[in-house]
């Protein structure tokens, strides 16, 4: 029960939890008022990194989401440079982390970190297509067991200010594993090969570690979206 209610603090969200509580204490000292919008001030930095558990559907060829948010695009772009994928367009499925998403970021499939190339940028809003290449990011490339290596990018949007990568070259990562968190609303994301079926949609929420928005091993056509 208490799995289903209260979900973990991610670790590198505490140091921000004990600043606020300590500046909540000394706004009651100086004026109690005050001290309830720091309550609520610290509530809110409590529930911005939670890091709840996820479910990951495991099966050869599956992409599932690298984080909480809203697919903003499903379409042809040139992958990060500094990761040497080549100058031929991938598939990128962008999405969108809002304040109140879960910033924690997990591995879209299973494989063995190739490269990973930080790039300083700009910040402008993370829902628009430019912030991809233009603001600052954590470029991950990982080999896949489906004879083709995929990104992963984190990239710092309007607010967010800092990137947090645990991954190391070499390393093996397991699909849905953690491996990072953006600080404070962003965008992560995926690039693939053009020829896997991208079952995502523009416009769409997703769950980081368990929605399935892609698969290798699949035949099946474009899917449409119909908005109720």
């Amino acid at each position: 029960m208490l799995r289903q209610v209260l979900a973990p603090i991610h670790p590198d969200g505490w140091r921000f939890i004990a600043i606020s509580a300590v500046l909540t204490a000394l706004l009651f000292w100086l004026a109690q008022p005050l001290g309830w919008l720091g309550v609520i001030g610290t509530l809110w930095c409590a529930y911005f990194f939670r890091d709840p558990w996820r479910v990951t559907p495991l099966r050869d060829g599956l992409v599932v989401a690298p984080a909480d948010g809203r697919v903003v695009s499903t379409g042809p772009a040139l992958p990060p440079p500094e990761l040497g994928l080549g100058d031929a367009p991938m598939t990128r499925i962008g999405i969108f982390l809002n304040v109140l998403d879960v910033h924690v970021n997990r591995a879209p499939m299973a494989g063995r970190v190739v490269k990973r190339a930080y790039h300083a940028g700009k910040f402008f809003n993370a829902s628009l297509d430019k912030a991809s290449e233009e603001n600052e990011r954590m470029a991950i490339r990982l080999a896949t067991t489906e004879s083709a290596d995929i990104a992963v990018v984190q990239i710092a949007g309007l607010v967010a200010r800092r990137i947090v990568c645990t991954l190391a070259e070499g390393q093996e990562v397991a699909a849905g594993q953690r491996f990072g968190l953006i600080r404070f609303g962003s965008r992560t994301d995926v690039y693939l090969p053009t020829g896997w079926a991208v079952l995502a949609l523009p416009g769409q929420r997703v769950v980081g570690g368990e929605t399935v928005i892609a698969d290798a091993r699949s035949q099946e056509p474009p899917r449409r979206g119909v908005s109720h």
